[in-house]
Formats: structure tokens, sequence, C-alpha cells
């Protein structure tokens, strides 16, 4: 009977305890430098988008709801608002890709002239690469941020180390940094590394995430080789 409470206590670490609710300002933050990273993209690679203002302008309005509503703290409460941020980060996302595919389509057809610029501004395309696809894994993760907070709460989407050795951080639960980190190591080793999809749709958006970063990485080396040869 000890040990059936044992091993009980170590699953309710190993999987996971109830979120005691985030602060909304490191998501926040991150939509920022999304939006910003969005603003210094070259016209050729934003002309897609409806002009270099439209996109951002849209995510700044639905950023700029999620402040009203609160600022401060996610709670429970705010899974009605929960709409407003999937839209956000399915609009980020939308801008991202068409301006990897603008810029890819620029660096494959484009002349040496206006290579060097192409290639700089894969930058900031990799880098918004890495934040949405960390909001996704914040996002979607068993139910979203306002549903880990709850006692009953489904199983994990994504297996932390934490989560896999039981007693080591007594307390924790994933925050957005965590997710943010797990995005960046996905899009540089083109797979995952500490941090293991559990489900489907995770595994999913990880393969996505990783091509879509292969591809970016491949084609502006290959470009810089030529630019710069």
């Amino acid at each position: 009977m000890g040990q059936t409470s044992e091993r009980g206590r170590d699953d309710a670490v190993a999987w996971g305890v109830p979120s005691r609710g985030e602060p909304r300002w490191p998501v926040l933050l991150a939509v920022v430098a999304a939006i910003a990273l969005q603003l210094v993209l070259p016209e050729k690679v934003v002309r897609g988008l409806g002009g270099r203002w439209l996109i951002p302008a849209l995510e700044a309005v639905l950023l700029l709801v999620l402040l009203v509503a609160n600022p401060g703290r996610i709670s429970k409460e705010e899974s009605r608002l929960r709409i407003v941020g999937v839209a956000m980060i399915a609009l980020i996302s939308i801008a991202n890709l068409v301006s990897l595919l603008e810029l890819i389509n620029a660096l494959l057809y484009g002349t040496k002239a206006t290579g060097r610029p192409l290639i700089y501004a894969s930058l900031p395309i990799w880098l918004t690469n890495v934040i949405v696809f960390g909001l996704w894994y914040w996002e979607l993760d068993r139910g979203g941020p306002a549903e880990r907070q709850l006692a009953e709460h489904s199983r994990p989407d994504f297996l932390f180390p934490q989560m896999s050795t039981p007693g080591s951080s007594p307390g924790w639960m994933p925050r957005f940094l965590d997710y943010l980190y797990t995005s960046f190591t996905n899009a540089t080793a083109f797979s995952p590394t500490d941090t293991m999809p559990l489900t489907a749709w995770a595994k999913a958006l990880m393969a996505l995430q990783s091509l879509a970063s292969l591809v970016t990485v491949a084609v502006v080396v290959s470009r810089a080789v030529n630019v710069l040869g």
C-alpha cells in the first residue's frame, strides 16, 4: 500500500503538476519580437503579405486585445480568450510561411547583386520560426496554459526531462521559456533533443518546424556560396 502511494506521488511529479498560473509578459515579449522581426524584412520578402505594415498591424491589434483583457497572469477563467491567442499565433505563422516562400523564390531566381541582402533577411525569418513554434507548443500542450492549471488535466503532449526523472524537481511545471527552448533546439538540431513529442500533433508540428528550418538553412547556405564565391 505504501509503495503504491509512493508510486502515485512519483507519477504526479513525473507527468507534471497543475500550474499556478503563468505571467503573460514572456509571451507578450515574444510576440512583440516576432512583429519587430517582420518589420525589418526587405520589401521583396513581404510583398505577398499586402505590404510591410498590414500583417504586423493585425497582430498588434490581437495583442492589444489580450493586453486589455488581462495584462497580468493567465488564469483559469481566461479560456474564452484562447481563440484570440490562437488567431494571433496563426497569423504570425502564415505571415512567416509566406515570407519564407518569397525568400526561397528570391534566393533561387534573384541576381548575385540582390543575394546578400536576402541572405541577411533569412535570419529574422528563422528567428520568427523559433518564436512562433514555441508559441504553438506552449498554447497547445495539454490544452493550453489555462487548462494546465486544472487538477484533472490531460496527459502531456511533450515529455520534458523533469517529467521523466520523478523527484528531481518537485513542483516543477513547464513555462513558456521551456517551450521556447524546445523550439530553438528543434530548429537547430532539425530533430527533438531533450524534450520528446508524445502525441501525433506534437510530432507533426516538430517535424514541420524542422523541415522549415532545414529548407531555410539549405537554400541560404547554397545561395551564400554562390554569392560569396
